[in-house]
């Protein structure tokens, strides 16, 4: 079977099996691997969550028309905070040592101590524990990150241009 010739519906499906897959691997990394999150990797997992909930919904509902938009709209906000997050982390991977941030609070305490809009400026102005670089197949985490977001948003915008094949009717 063609997965280029799958529904709106199966592709959805599928795309949230790999956005759940993918958070499952990160967990993996985490709590097996000892590769410990920092607050933009959070971020980032939260990318996969919107587009993991969005996929699972447009799916369960497989609209038709113009409403297939909806859906995988929410799901590119998703891909973009996504994306920009991890543009961000792989920039601050880039930086030579001498330029890096010094290494903030976790996530945790900024959360419990600031408002959240100070936590968003104080988590994408980074710190120096987001430039550490843990590869995985030669590639660190943002980078892998960075092209599912593609891929999938890619994925999602195929599947709602695409037609739905007509019905034979016997």
């Amino acid at each position: 079977m063609n997965p280029l010739r799958w529904s709106y519906r199966a592709s959805f499906f599928l795309g949230f099996f790999i956005c759940a897959g993918l958070l499952g691997f990160a967990l993996y990394a985490e709590h097996v691997w000892g590769m410990e999150p920092c607050p933009l990797c959070i971020f980032q997992r939260i990318g996969f969550m919107v587009m993991a909930v969005f996929f699972l919904l447009g799916a369960l509902h497989a609209p038709r028309g113009s409403m297939r938009w909806f859906y995988t709209g929410l799901l590119l906000l998703g891909a973009l905070f996504g994306l920009a997050t991890a543009v961000r982390h792989l920039w601050i991977q880039s930086l030579p040592p001498d330029q890096l941030p010094s290494c903030g609070p976790n996530l945790a305490y900024m959360m419990d101590a600031f408002p959240f809009a100070k936590v968003l400026k104080m988590v994408f102005t980074g710190s120096g524990e987001c430039a550490k670089i843990q590869p995985i197949l030669g590639l660190p985490m943002p980078l892998w990150t960075l092209l599912w977001y593609i891929l999938l948003s890619v994925w999602a915008i195929r599947a709602t241009l695409r037609r739905a094949a007509p019905r034979l009717r016997l």
